[in-house]
C-alpha cells in the first residue's frame, strides 16, 4: 500500500506546482502514524489561489481514481484538509501556515521541501 501512497503524493505533489502553490513539503509520518503515510502541505498567497488548489485536487484526483474521505475548511480558504486516506493534503494561506507550524509538530517525519521549477 505504501507504494500507491507514494504515487498519490506524487501526483497531488505534481498538481499543486502546476497552481503555483509555494513551500510544498512531503511529510513522510507512515512510521509514526497511523493515521495516513503521507502530509502533502502546501501554501498559498490568497485564500482565492487555496481555494483554487483544492479545486483543482478535487478533480484531477478523482480523475486519477482517487477517492476524497473528506475536506474542512473549503469555506474560509485558510486552512484546507483533504483527507485521501493514504496521504491528508494541508493546503494553507501564508498566514496560517506560519501560525500552525506542523513541520513542528510533526518534527519527527522525515521532510522533504519540493522543488517548484
Amino acid at each position: 500500500m505504501y507504494s500507491v501512497s507514494t504515487e498519490m503524493a506524487n501526483q497531488a505533489i505534481e498538481l499543486l506546482k502546476g497552481k503555483k502553490a509555494k513551500d510544498i513539503r512531503l511529510m513522510d509520518i507512515h512510521e509514526i502514524s497511523t493515521i495516513a503515510d503521507y502530509f502533502v502541505v502546501a501554501t498559498g498567497s490568497s485564500t482565492t489561489q487555496v481555494q483554487a488548489m483544492s479545486d483543482e485536487l478535487d478533480e484531477k484526483m478523482e480523475l486519477a481514481g482517487y477517492k476524497m474521505h473528506h475536506k474542512e475548511g473549503f469555506r474560509n480558504g485558510r486552512w484546507i484538509l483533504m483527507d485521501y486516506g493514504h496521504i491528508i493534503i494541508h493546503l494553507f494561506h501564508d498566514e496560517e501556515r506560519k501560525f500552525y507550524n506542523l513541520e513542528r509538530l510533526w518534527v519527527d517525519a522525515k521532510t522533504t521541501l519540493v522543488d517548484n521549477q
